[in-house]
């Protein structure tokens, strides 16, 4: 039986993927590389550990790699996260799944304080129970280290009785590797449904309030 279902927030609940490309595309360029939107893009959803290595060398990001993490953060905050909005339908999903008296936590890549704001912009703060953000992970998504501690606050033993739901490849990676079988992913953070599908998510929705009005027939309602 499920009880508890384990959200991913940026191109999950809100409308981020986008502006968090954008930030992490001017910071390179300020620190000398020109990187394509779309290949940053596709690396959105991991944190920042796992997301510089892939255009950096260690030597560069020994050199200078806290500095440009700090100053991606410094443009998100200021000139990005304001212009984040949540997607259709997620407090009304969250009040859905609360109905059935399952517990709702939240596992980012996202900073604490990101995620503070993103529960604001989604008006969940109320229905959330656990959160876990890169601020409580060794390494970020796609290792488990987030899911393993959101099951941990959740004080779920069994990764069986837990479904995660995310939009990237890298949440149904990090799943499976915090043994949670039961993965749904969503359409709206940008990720073809064949890349979803060849990394383990098991049901596919175009977003939260697809999932919502197909509810009864998700993993959630059958179960």
């Amino acid at each position: 039986m499920i009880e508890a279902v384990i959200f991913d927030i940026d191109g999950t609940l809100v409308d981020s993927v986008d502006l968090h490309a954008q930030a992490w595309k001017e910071a390179f360029k300020h620190f000398g590389k020109d990187i394509p939107f779309e290949q940053v893009r596709h690396q959105i959803g991991k944190g920042g550990d796992q997301l510089m290595p892939v255009f950096f060398s260690t030597e560069e990001l020994e050199r200078f790699g806290e500095e440009m993490e700090e100053y991606r953060g410094k443009l998100y905050k200021r000139d990005f996260l304001p212009r984040v909005r949540a997607f259709p339908k997620v407090r009304e999903l969250f009040e859905r799944i609360k109905a059935d008296d399952k517990r709702i936590a939240l596992a980012s890549s996202a900073k604490g304080d990101e995620l503070s704001a993103y529960k604001r912009i989604a008006k969940i703060e109320d229905l959330v129970e656990e959160e876990t953000s890169a601020d409580d992970a060794d390494k970020s998504k796609p290792h488990p280290d987030i899911f393993e501690a959101a099951l941990e606050a959740l004080k779920l033993k069994e990764p069986r009785r837990a479904v995660v739901i995310g939009d990237t490849p890298y949440d149904a990676e990090a799943a499976g590797r915090a043994r949670v079988r039961n993965r749904i992913g969503v359409l709206c953070g940008g990720f073809p449904e064949r890349e979803l599908r060849a990394a383990g998510m098991l049901e596919i929705y175009e977003d939260p309030a697809g999932l919502l009005k197909h509810y009864e027939d998700s993993m959630l309602g059958r179960n």
